[in-house]
């Protein structure tokens, strides 16, 4: 008689409740019906430069997605990872413009918007220019980002930003949820 496989270990999500990056995979996760193990990391107490924890991400950031023998540590990579590993409810749109779309738009929250609130950032912008300079300047910032987003998806008719369907945007920022 053949031996039972063992059931595989859900993947581990290393985490901060307040990162957005961490906030979009979370959803990702759900949105995919995901079991998954939640793994708390308090960047406000340092727990990113943990030694273990480096192993995982070297660049020091959460999220962590550790699955099996896969660790990604990006939020945009965990998605499509996940996208590619669970097809069923999709993410991505299969009309290829939609799905350049919310790529597009994910580019632009991943690297133009989120990393601008990076609180690593913020105290830096503190410290060179000066108390109280890094609200406004980051508040500029993220404007333009989402100015430019709520411009690409100007003429996408639909419950969400790009249709009908939850895709890729619905996990990037809550202003993209419905009214």
């Amino acid at each position: 008689m053949a031996e039972a496989e063992a059931p595989a270990a859900r993947p581990r999500l290393y985490s901060y409740w307040r990162s957005s990056c961490s906030h979009r995979v979370r959803i990702a996760l759900n949105l995919k019906g995901v079991d998954y193990e939640y793994k708390a990391v308090n960047l406000l107490k340092g727990e990113q430069s943990d030694p273990e924890f480096i192993k995982l991400n070297p660049m020091k950031f959460v999220p962590a997605l550790v699955d099996g023998d896969a660790v990604i540590g990006d939020s945009y990579a965990i998605a499509l990872y996940l996208e590619d590993k669970y097809p069923e409810r999709p993410l991505l749109p299969q009309d290829l413009k939609k799905k350049a779309l919310n790529n597009q738009i994910a580019s632009i929250v991943g690297s133009g918007i989120q990393p601008l609130h990076n609180l690593t950032l913020l105290r830096f912008i503190e410290q060179k220019v000066g108390t109280g300079e890094s609200l406004p300047w980051t508040q500029q910032q993220i404007n333009k980002g989402f100015t430019a987003v709520e411009n690409m998806i100007k003429g996408c008719a639909g419950k969400y930003a790009t249709g009908d369907e939850v895709q890729l945007t619905y996990s990037l920022h809550r202003r993209f949820l419905p009214q």
